[in-house]
């Protein structure tokens, strides 16, 4: 048990009145804080759902089957409440967040500045993905997410079969019959998932109309982060460190820990002032939206696999966007080669946007600029302002002006010049 946990167990005890000497263990703290008694109680944590609700916008909470059998949790605004333009076909757009991310990530900055709402108030059907292993899609079919074999995949399977999953069930709701593709937008590893479906599984390219990637991750050759680095000669090769570390939950998650940050963290909670006080501690540059912090504190990390950490410093100690590399045995046995292949990025022909800049530690320029090399058809955005960084595509106070509505204004032509097809 670290201090923190220790603390927080101590602050726990003291809020409902329990002294240590009166301790005498096993105590389930959780019901204590719990007690509806007590001066203090835990909230239900909000959904996307209840967010974007929150906020006078329908809402929907979906539950998607995967071929392979993950059930994911998809939110949905479905029109605007500004517009009323529920009885009008309306483009649909699928929003993917990036590692250790979830769909809360999209409407942190409120209905004024995010990405998800101005969409819907511009007339678009909005969906909001999350991947296998988030918070919200910690469910399958015939596995649980206790059992080992749950966690064993990386974006690779996010890609081919989460991304497609979602993307044929949008075109098969209501609004979507009677159209035949979406606009794309994906965050860091909601980058390299797109990429991974669109080349691996190519007629995917004709149910995309735009796609827009924020900070774009492929290749990862030049990246500049530190731990990154630090770990990729260690955990980026099939060896003993990698299996021990392979395959599991990372940062398991804590319904204790994670609702005493939630309760922290929530506008209306008498706490909130702490959780503003570490926010400004550590984001003290002023390019930070200070209100959406907060509230992406009390939903993050939403969890992940560790096979997609292990699968992201492989392609950096590589060079290469490829497969995950089993190890030269089962490489044989799967791809058919001792080392797996690359994805065949020169088949993805949908219309791809790359939105990156020069301060990404994890998306470096050099990199970006290769991959696009090799892309047949797609739209260069360098970022101006050179502190740009990969969480400004998020967190950035400004990011409705120089990311959201200019990437609401492509897909707005695109609809005008193509009929809304």
């Amino acid at each position: 048990m670290n201090r923190v946990t220790a603390s927080l167990l101590i602050l726990a005890a003291t809020a409902v009145g329990v002294h240590s000497a009166a301790i005498e263990a096993p105590i389930d703290f959780y019901k204590l804080y719990d007690n509806p008694e007590a001066h203090i109680s835990l909230k239900s944590k909000a959904t996307t759902a209840d967010r974007t609700a929150a906020h006078g916008y329908p809402s929907e909470h979906h539950h998607i089957v995967t071929e392979d059998g993950y059930i994911l949790g998809v939110f949905r605004i479905p029109y605007s409440h500004k517009l009323q333009n529920q009885n009008v076909k309306r483009p649909i757009v699928l929003l993917q967040h990036g590692l250790t991310s979830c769909s809360d990530a999209w409407v942190l900055h409120g209905p004024d500045d995010s990405l998800p709402y101005l969409l819907a108030d511009a007339g678009f059907d909005v969906w909001m993905g999350n991947a296998r292993g988030t918070s919200y899609s910690r469910n399958h079919t015939t596995l649980s997410p206790d059992h080992p074999l749950f966690w064993q995949f990386s974006w690779h399977e996010i890609g081919i079969y989460d991304i497609a999953a979602i993307i044929d069930y949008a075109l098969g709701t209501e609004n979507g019959q009677g159209q035949d593709a979406i606009h794309y937008v994906g965050h860091s590893q909601g980058t390299t998932v797109y990429f991974a479906l669109m080349s691996w599984k190519p007629e995917y390219n004709d149910k995309i109309k735009t796609a827009h990637m924020f900070a774009p991750v492929a290749i990862m050759k030049n990246l500049s982060n530190g731990l990154v680095r630090a770990l990729g000669p260690y955990l980026g090769h099939r060896n003993a460190y990698s299996v021990l570390f392979g395959s599991q939950e990372f940062l398991p998650h804590n319904e204790f820990i994670m609702a005493i940050f939630f309760n922290m963290c929530q506008p209306d909670f008498m706490l909130r002032p702490v959780c503003e006080s570490a926010v400004a501690k550590l984001y003290s540059g002023g390019r930070v939206n200070m209100t959406a912090m907060p509230e992406g504190m009390a939903t993050h990390p939403a969890g992940c696999s560790t096979d997609q950490m292990l699968h992201y410093l492989q392609e950096q100690q590589s060079g290469y966007f490829r497969l995950f590399d089993h190890g030269t045995k089962k490489n044989l046995k799967v791809y058919g080669s001792e080392e797996p292949p690359e994805y065949p990025v020169e088949l993805i022909d949908s219309q791809v946007h790359m939105w990156y800049s020069d301060n990404d530690e994890l998306a470096a320029v050099q990199d970006v600029e290769q991959l696009a090399n090799i892309l047949p058809n797609k739209v260069m955005h360098h970022m101006a302002d050179p502190e740009w960084d990969h969480g400004d595509f998020s967190l950035n106070k400004e990011v409705r002006k120089y990311v959201n509505e200019p990437v609401i204004a492509i897909m707005e032509e695109f609809e005008l010049e193509n009929g809304g097809t």
